[in-house]
């Protein structure tokens, strides 16, 4: 494992290793793993300056997390550390990837982004656009109705009934109201052409936005090439998989703790139910898994004289304030929290934890799980049954698609988001546009969407919905904070406190309103 990218995980947490202990783990090659070790031994040791000794005075603790680590590495670090500890091997339920599922929880986070510590170049955008084309046109390859497919170096003459994969580079009108896209893969550029005429095509043209990777069926040059199909790569599921066990999942976003307009009141109701104190619901001690996504506190600057909105205006008050009621919820319920545009954390995506110097109360609480944003989690997993990988966003991505597709236009998608995600879904990628995001270019295209997840959960448009897009849940949550000025002048009408309650055995979804 290179030493540099345990000094980056180690910056970003917050740690500092003494060289022992450095050049000893840098010798494993498990990196996952390594991460695993310095994290559990910062959360139970409280310490941030890790030598051999901490690992000797938390004797219990780590004799605890060790003993889910595979045994050939269990024995090489305990040699290399030095400790003469006796760990059993707990019995653990391998899902897809070979990820080892923590049985007391239920959750295992599948994606986790290091950034490297650079100034970004023009090639690594460069790259980034590469990686993107690369990995959509191997969607794309596999979909029969692509039929002759070429690059388009081999377009020689005027060919018919051939097929292209290209990344769209430009898109405009024609005075004849035709669309003329350029686009481009790895061996040249072409123009291909939607004609008006064709209604149903024009239509799926027009949804064709810029940067993303599309296949065109059709005929004609190297010069020009005229479009009788447009395939997308889309995202879809063979089947709606079924939990052998009957748990329950929650999904709510955009709390805004610290607003004045934050619903206090109606959250309590929800912990008290939660808690089990609602009578006649009896599916309470089944739920599980609650979901936050995004937006958990108010922030503080995020849009022009905000702090007139502040109840609290202090950013470590306000995480501390929303970590007091989370602590109230019944442990055996594993809160799972992503950040959102308003949580300080920085804009560019992947978004990274939480900052441990505000939020240390978040840290704190032994039923709260932190991700980045966006992320695929795990849920579920059991013996012989694989679990569910929900794929949570924020979805700051989601305004500039309802700004520019025409028909998310016309239909105020802002108001509607389940159809800005089956949209996202549709592209299999959830900022296929460069400018609708910030975001890191790094070598995984974080954004796209790898394998099809089983539910695709989001917030940010403070908007409930629920709906299936190829046997994928889709699944937009509503804010607990009431309609603020700045919210009415975008026209925004937000639903409150509604909480999708998802059950994972029989598929069953409920809406439980707060309001």
């Amino acid at each position: 494992m290179d030493p540099k990218e345990i000094l980056s995980f180690c910056l970003e947490k917050g740690l500092l290793l003494d060289r022992d202990v450095l050049s000893l783990l840098s010798e494993e090659k498990d990196v996952e793993g390594v991460k695993l070790i310095l994290e559990k031994i910062k959360k139970h040791s409280g310490k941030k300056i890790i030598t051999k000794s901490v690992f000797y005075e938390e004797r219990d603790q780590v004799s605890k997390f060790f003993s889910s680590l595979p045994k050939e590495k269990l024995e090489n670090l305990k040699i290399k550390l030095g400790l003469s500890i006796e760990i059993s091997r707990k019995v653990s339920v391998p899902v897809k990837k070979e990820v080892v599922i923590d049985q007391t929880k239920g959750v295992k986070v599948l994606s986790m982004n290091v950034l490297p510590g650079k100034k970004l170049e023009v090639n690594d955008f460069v790259q980034k656009f590469r990686n993107q084309f690369l990995e959509l046109k191997r969607v794309l390859q596999d979909r029969p109705e692509l039929e002759g497919l070429v690059s388009i170096d081999k377009i020689s003459g005027n060919r018919q009934g051939i097929s292209l994969i290209g990344m769209v580079s430009d898109k405009r009108v024609t005075k004849n109201k035709n669309i003329i896209f350029e686009i481009e893969d790895l061996t040249g550029k072409t123009k291909v052409l939607v004609g008006q005429n064709k209604e149903e095509l024009y239509q799926k043209a027009e949804e064709v936005t810029l940067d993303s990777v599309v296949g065109f069926k059709g005929s004609g040059s190297k010069e020009m090439f005229f479009v009788n199909d447009i395939i997308f790569p889309d995202t879809m599921l063979p089947e709606r998989k079924k939990s052998p066990v009957e748990e329950y999942a929650l999904f709510i976003g955009d709390v805004h703790f610290g607003s004045k307009n934050f619903m206090k009141e109606n959250f309590e109701d929800f912990i008290d139910y939660l808690n089990g104190k609602v009578p006649n619901t009896p599916e309470v001690d089944k739920i599980k898994y609650l979901f936050i996504l995004g937006d958990l506190i108010t922030g503080v600057g995020n849009y022009p004289n905000q702090q007139k909105d502040l109840r609290i205006i202090d950013l470590e008050d306000q995480f501390n304030g929303i970590a007091d009621l989370l602590g109230k919820i019944r442990k055996d319920i594993q809160i799972i929290v992503s950040p959102g545009n308003h949580d300080c954390v920085r804009l560019m995506e992947p978004q990274p934890l939480y900052d441990e110097k505000f939020a240390w109360a978040l840290y704190d609480l032994e039923n709260v799980i932190l991700t980045e944003n966006p992320c695929v989690v795990n849920i579920g997993a059991k013996k012989d049954f694989g679990g569910f990988n929900v794929l949570t966003y924020h979805g700051f991505s989601f305004p500039f698609y309802a700004d520019n597709i025409a028909r998310l236009m016309k239909e105020k998608a802002m108001n509607s988001p389940e159809k800005i995600m089956r949209y996202l879904l549709k592209n299999r990628h959830l900022a296929p546009t460069h400018k609708s995001v910030q975001y890191f270019p790094s070598e995984k295209d974080i954004h796209f969407i790898k394998d099809a997840p089983d539910i695709f959960a989001s917030g940010h448009t403070h908007k409930s919905a629920i709906v299936y897009h190829n046997n994928v849940l889709v699944v937009s949550c509503s804010s607990w904070e009431s309609l603020t000025p700045y919210q009415e002048k975008f026209g925004n009408k937000p639903d409150h406190c509604k909480v999708p309650l998802i059950n994972l055995k029989t598929r069953e979804v409920k809406i439980l309103d707060f309001e």
